[in-house]
């Protein structure tokens, strides 16, 4: 193999290369097997009936709040609930509160009587293939509300997560690409598994819209 003719820059891609690989390493192997449980039915996956329910009923405080969302994280208090906050909503009559509460395993559904001053809480949750699935889409952003923002903190830290592996595989990537660039005597394969990507991707960001 010919030296490269930047030593530096092909000894950094390497490090880079090797260290972001090692560090992302079970990031990448948990969204490998989440995507692969999203894209087959397997039964020894199987999580919904196996799910737990269970239901409560609990004496609550009338929350002074003027908003729902803090209105809903003071019943949150009151009921020992934690998780990502996905909606609410006014039933009538008003006094009438419902949110649910999400995180990887579990959803529980908070329906409030403000007049009674009681909460029924329902929880479901589900096995660890259901937590290994949920991760895989786990943001806490709401399609439904744009301009809402994470009000979990554990939320706010796998959000964060999944942004630096992002941005590590672009990196990892750009490696590849200095890598490759530093064996170019063996460029015939390197120029096939590059289009093969470049083809086969392009055809399902754009090729689908004309089919």
């Amino acid at each position: 193999m010919p030296p490269s003719r930047n030593p530096s820059v092909k000894t950094w891609s390497e490090k880079l290369h090797i260290y972001l690989g090692l560090y992302f390493l079970v990031f990448l192997w948990l969204f490998a097997a989440s995507g692969l449980l999203l894209n087959h039915a397997w039964r020894f996956a199987e999580f919904w009936p196996q799910r737990q329910q269970s239901t409560r009923e609990q004496r609550i405080s009338i929350p002074d709040a003027t908003t729902d969302s803090a209105r809903a994280a003071d019943l949150m208090r009151q009921l020992g609930l934690a998780g990502e906050l996905e909606w609410t909503t006014v039933r009538q009559p008003p006094e009438r509160f419902e949110f649910r509460v999400a995180r990887p395993g579990r959803t529980i559904d908070v329906k409030a009587d403000l007049s009674r001053a009681t909460a029924t809480v329902q929880e479901i949750r589900v096995n660890g293939w259901g937590v290994f699935r949920t991760l895989h889409t786990f943001t806490g952003v709401r399609i439904n509300a744009p301009t809402s923002e994470r009000d979990w903190i554990l939320t706010k830290l796998w959000s964060f997560s999944m942004d630096a592996v992002a941005a590590g595989m672009v990196l990892l990537v750009i490696t590849s690409l200095v890598l490759a660039y530093g064996r170019r005597e063996k460029w015939i394969s390197s120029a096939i598994a590059l289009v093969s990507g470049i083809l086969l991707c392009g055809f399902f960001v754009f090729g689908l819209r004309w089919l």
